[in-house]
């Protein structure tokens, strides 16, 4: 991360990329991701094939449920580093929340293959548990 962008409380009016990154990441962690996105955004731009850029934006696209622009994010560090078990983790988990459980059941199932966290393998169980209840339900209808 080489780029800068204007703060007047910086001593020559810029802050670093890595500073402005440290910053949103403390935000979303603060549970603010939409200020995290005004600050991430502009990395983005500067910042096109970092993966860790992508990754932080699609997560917090995420905690601001803008699921779509999550899952273009996780796909973008996947191109970039396809193997990064957290972003399949993530993507899964960004495909659950928009009810499309056999892509998210793929996507978990790589990560804990790749990374055999508990909360992977959690996530992958729930997934498959709704995903088995949705068949029940339909053959019972």
């Amino acid at each position: 991360m080489s780029a800068a962008q204007p703060d007047p409380d910086g001593p020559d009016g810029t802050v670093s990329a890595v500073d402005a990154f440290r910053r949103a990441e403390d935000l979303l962690e603060r549970r603010r991701p939409l200020d995290a996105l005004k600050i991430v955004v502009p990395l983005l731009e500067t910042e096109p094939e970092a993966a860790s850029v992508h990754l932080l934006a699609a997560r917090a696209y995420l905690a601001s449920a803008q699921f779509r622009r999550a899952e273009t994010g996780f796909l973008r560090v996947l191109e970039l580093d396809p193997s990064d078990h957290y972003a399949r983790f993530a993507l899964g988990r960004t495909l659950q929340r928009q009810s499309r459980l056999t892509e998210a059941r793929t996507q978990l199932r790589m990560a804990a293959a790749m990374d055999p966290r508990p909360e992977y393998q959690e996530a992958l169980g729930e997934v498959s548990a709704s995903i088995a209840l949705r068949a029940d339900r339909a053959g019972g209808a």
